[in-house]
């Protein structure tokens, strides 16, 4: 288990992210257009998962403006956007802001990814929703960086994340 904050008060998460050098945990999430990926489908890519409770909130949708602009530059690299959002929430954000380069995959149905990588909310107002994470992933599938990000309402290091590629 894991504690980060909301606002100043602390909520706590399901586990601990995968540590550095481990293997990534596979997952099956749902696309925007209701088909199925998985970890193995970006193979031989390297990978940023972009973690957070919902697209719906000021923080989040940032991340996933601001990783959708770094991404474009970036070569061999597939950016994820992982939330409990509805697929349909996911495409109508990114169908609204013009956003080309980043994949939105759902953890709706059953939140295993969100069990597997140890970052369901177990308390607070967010329980059940994904802590704001980032994991970026080799093209062996090998852990290179994670960062849950201690206050909810804040942003990931972009920076620190991307220079782990």
């Amino acid at each position: 288990m894991a504690t980060v904050t909301l606002k100043g008060n602390p909520i706590n998460t399901s586990g601990e992210l995968p540590k550095v050098g481990s293997k990534a945990p596979d997952f099956s999430l749902t696309t925007t257009d209701l088909g199925t990926k998985s970890l193995s489908d970006f193979a031989g890519s390297k990978v940023v998962l972009n973690i957070f409770p919902s697209i719906d909130t000021g923080t989040c949708a940032q991340s996933v403006r601001t990783f959708n602009e770094k991404a474009s530059s970036l070569e061999n690299t597939k950016v994820l956007c992982i939330s409990h959002d509805l697929p349909f929430a996911q495409a109508r954000f990114c169908g609204a802001e013009g956003l080309e380069n980043v994949i939105n995959l759902s953890d709706y149905k059953d939140g295993s990814f969100g069990k597997a990588y140890g970052l369901n909310f177990t308390t607070g107002p967010l329980e059940a929703l994904h802590s704001r994470s980032v994991v970026v992933i080799d093209e062996e599938g090998t852990v290179t960086y994670t960062e849950q990000v201690q206050e909810t309402t804040e942003e990931p290091n972009y920076e620190a994340a991307l220079k782990a590629l």
